[in-house]
């Protein structure tokens, strides 16, 4: 059949004559119908593939645009992080730094090469940044470094800042750390140049102070070796006030070599009672100078601590002229040691020294104060017995406090560890 198909002409009445022409005409139609929907959907796919092709074309420019735009900003951005006047560090979860501008390579002193770790970067420079990758380490926090040179002294302040890229809680979600460095060396030049000035002001004013504390006493002295080498009648109370002069004095150096010196005394087993009451008697002279009265009472006949004499004498001496100074002629002080039972945890006993006086008493306001070098209510004193007292009872692991009434006196305990 294929054969003569090919050789005789095909028409209607050669198909109407073949005895399959129904199936043949049949066949020839649905391959004419099947022509026409193929040759159709070729036309939509052509529009399609055309219509994509633009689309593809038009998002390929706008790609390309994008990628231009993202690359100018990324210039740009390069452009300013390399221009800022602060250091910065861009460290990855891993320790990495992708992002390290000029002013951050000046500041730690890098060399030209890349460093790609923190780590590295922290050894190069001497400077530990590793510490600001944990994320305990507030956003709000600031340290500070000083980097050392053979000749100078470089102060840092490094901030960091945390950002979170993905979604938090995702495993793809990434940590950076920013990290920002300031050149803080002039500030810290300008602070120690304020407080050598301070410095320098406090003790002017101290030795202003000194020097009238030191003047009177020595101009008293004077007068009184005069008045013995002219002789007469009764020399004992002249020497009583020679007594008390030279003790005033000692108590002056012995507070500026105390304070100053930082030495820690020795402690040894000490009757508390024989040391006080010798320092009282150490300080009458000037008490009868003043022409007020020094009592002294001990409620405990074997107390003993841990203390030094020395020590203890310098806590009467300034206690006792604390109080003479705010309390007039005719007045009263006292000084009284007694045991303290069971006043430490655990139950043990504490020596308890208690100075009283009738004294003008101090202001409320002042009570925070008074126990800090330099302070001085009045402004005649160097501000310093009762901030080296402080510093002497916590030397003998103790306390001390203060209890006052403007107008009614003032009355100061000072506790420490019985044996």
């Amino acid at each position: 059949m294929e054969t003569l198909s090919h050789l005789l002409p095909i028409n209607n009445s050669t198909i109407a004559a073949h005895p399959d022409a129904g199936l043949l005409a049949e066949a020839f139609a649905k391959f004419i119908s099947a022509s026409t929907r193929l040759e159709s959907s070729y036309g939509q796919l052509q529009l399609e593939v055309t219509f994509l092709s633009r689309e593809l074309a038009d998002r390929n420019s706008a790609l390309k645009a994008s990628l231009a735009e993202n690359e100018r900003v990324h210039g740009a951005l390069q452009q300013i992080v390399d221009s800022m006047p602060c250091g910065v560090l861009v460290v990855e979860e891993d320790g990495s730094v992708s992002v390290i501008n000029p002013e951050g390579r000046r500041l730690l002193d890098l060399p030209q090469a890349t460093m790609k770790h923190l780590d590295a970067i922290s050894i190069a420079s001497g400077i530990d940044l590793s510490g600001f990758l944990s994320e305990q380490v507030s956003g709000d926090e600031e340290r500070e470094f000083c980097k050392s040179t053979l000749n100078s002294r470089r102060w840092l302040a490094v901030r960091e800042r945390h950002l979170l890229h993905g979604t938090e809680g995702s495993y793809r979600a990434q940590r950076q750390a920013i990290l920002i460095l300031r050149d803080i060396t002039l500030q810290k030049q300008a602070e120690e140049e304020r407080e050598r000035s301070r410095k320098a002001t406090a003790l002017a004013e101290v030795a202003t102070t000194l020097a009238h504390e030191i003047r009177n006493p020595l101009a008293s002295l004077e007068l009184f070796t005069g008045l013995i080498e002219a002789g007469g009648e009764d020399t004992s109370e002249w020497i009583s006030h020679l007594h008390a002069g030279i003790r005033s004095l000692a108590a002056t150096v012995s507070n500026v070599l105390s304070f100053h010196g930082r030495e820690v005394p020795s402690l040894s087993p000490l009757d508390l009672n024989a040391s006080i009451r010798s320092s009282v008697e150490f300080a009458r002279p000037i008490a009868q100078q003043v022409g007020i009265s020094l009592a002294f009472d001990a409620e405990d006949a074997g107390l003993w601590i841990n203390g030094n004499p020395s020590a203890l004498q310098q806590i009467v001496l300034n206690m006792v002229c604390n109080s003479l100074r705010h309390t007039q002629m005719g007045g009263n002080v006292w000084v009284t040691v007694r045991r303290n039972h069971g006043a430490v945890k655990g139950g043990h006993d504490t020596a308890v020294i208690e100075f009283s006086d009738t004294g003008c008493g101090i202001a409320a306001e002042h009570l925070q104060d008074i126990f800090k070098a330099g302070f001085s209510i009045s402004g005649d004193s160097s501000g310093l017995g009762l901030a080296v007292c402080s510093q002497i009872v916590k030397q003998h692991g103790g306390t001390i406090r203060v209890t006052s009434l403007r107008g009614t006196g003032t009355t100061f305990f000072v506790e420490i560890p019985a044996l």
